[in-house]
């Protein structure tokens, strides 16, 4: 019997033995993966180097080698002549805000529909939801005459509260797939030791919520920071304008010199780059515990 089982494992091991891969495909694999890299990344370096040459580099005969003279003051220009560092401290202040107050309302709002049991719970939920199917360029008529009736034209509140609104159907639903995975006998156990809703709430929910604030947060960030139409509608004055808006304005005020819209481009994207670095291993675990919970 034991020399059965002896043969019966080793059968079985030798059956789901992984197989050495094959080195010509791991070859293949690797070039793959080196040329969707450069595809990758070729865009960043182009973008980069554009914003250090000359109008006779970027329109000659060396449009994606590096610069033959790093023009570093084509950044100082963009700065100061096309006012972007205002601009660049506005899409800050806007952005920030806005990201702030969305989510904050969302992880109360879903609290609310999750855990705390009132009847009309669904239909507060399906509300919010309806803000998915309204395009932004559907509200901006309305939303203009409600802010000129309210006086908040060419304010930071004319687009903090527009980007939050906008942004919390979708950061109410990804943050009730991880709220209702959260056992409710937790909420049980901390009425038990006294804690109160909103103790509960802030001790016990809001901690085990942190894989779902990167995911929000990247996107109220990519919604706020690239955002045009409403910017470019509801900010008349350049004392609050953001970024994309100075960007455009620089491109009609300097078309003849493009150095410095390169380097206006690079201060408008690198923020993306190393907002989304800094929260990329927070947005994988929350990928991560979702699978598992599923």
């Amino acid at each position: 019997m034991k020399d059965m089982k002896k043969a019966k494992m080793v059968d079985f091991d030798t059956e789901y033995a992984p197989k050495s891969s094959n080195p010509v495909g791991k070859v293949i694999v690797t070039i793959i993966l080196i040329l969707w890299t450069v595809i990758n990344i070729f865009p960043i370096y182009f973008i980069f180097t554009f914003s250090l040459k000359s109008n006779d580099e970027i329109f000659g005969n060396n449009i994606a080698g590096l610069p033959r003279n790093w023009i570093w003051s084509n950044y100082t220009r963009a700065l100061g002549t096309g006012n972007m560092g205002l601009y660049f401290l506005n899409s800050i202040l806007v952005t920030g805000a806005a990201i702030l107050i969305s989510l904050i309302a969302a992880l109360m709002a879903t609290y609310a529909i999750t855990r705390i049991k009132w009847r009309a719970s669904k239909l507060a939920n399906a509300f919010f939801m309806l803000g998915l199917t309204i395009p932004l360029q559907a509200s901006i008529v309305p939303v203009f005459f409600v802010l000129k009736e309210l006086h908040w034209l060419n304010k930071y509140s004319t687009l903090i509260i527009p980007y939050s609104a906008f942004a919390l159907a979708m950061a109410i639903l990804i943050c009730t797939g991880f709220m209702v995975e959260i056992p409710y006998d937790l909420d049980e156990a901390a009425r038990i030791d006294g804690c109160g809703l909103w103790r509960t709430f802030y001790q016990i929910i809001l901690p085990l919520m942190k894989p779902a604030y990167a995911t929000v947060g990247i996107y109220s960030y990519l919604q706020c920071w690239n955002e045009f139409m409403f910017a470019n509608v509801f900010i008349s004055d350049s004392a609050h304008r953001t970024l994309p808006i100075g960007i455009q304005q620089l491109s009609g005020s300097y078309t003849t010199d493009w150095g410095p819209i390169g380097a206006a481009l690079v201060i408008a994207t690198f923020p993306t780059l190393i907002f989304y670095i800094s929260l990329s291993r927070r947005i994988q675990e929350s990928f991560i515990a979702g699978a598992v919970k599923g």
